[in-house]
């Protein structure tokens, strides 16, 4: 049983890392594509909301990679949950790296470098 559990986690820990920011390639190859999969998704009902949907997509999958390394690690490490929190540094330097690269997908879909899907193709 023990061995299930750990190859869970293990497979947890890294689908987490590879969503997270902890990793500084993800938002190119998975965050970002997700987050406009699931914007171009909303867009398709309601086409103002796709920027706002984009940035709600974008930290629900870095939010989706800490939860998923948290719960992985604890798998691994233990049977019961980790007391461990983040501390207020690492809190702060998630939001700001968080805010700035929001601040980044903003400016590009306000140059229009990135549109919903059908846009490219008027």
């Amino acid at each position: 049983m023990t061995g299930g559990r750990k190859k869970t986690g293990i497979i947890l820990s890294v689908i987490g890392y590879l969503l997270s920011p902890l990793s500084w390639w993800n938002d190119l190859y998975l965050n970002i594509p997700l987050a406009y999969a699931g914007a171009w998704l909303v867009s398709l009902f309601y086409k103002p909301a796709f920027l706002a949907a984009f940035i709600a997509c974008y930290w629900i999958t870095n939010i989706a990679g800490f939860v998923l390394m948290h719960k992985g690690i604890e798998k691994i490490v233990k049977k019961e949950a980790i007391k461990k929190s983040y501390s207020k540094r690492d809190i702060l330097k998630d939001i700001v790296l968080s805010l700035a690269y929001t601040g980044l997908i903003v400016i590009l879909v306000k140059l229009n470098v990135i549109r919903p899907v059908e846009e490219y193709f008027k």
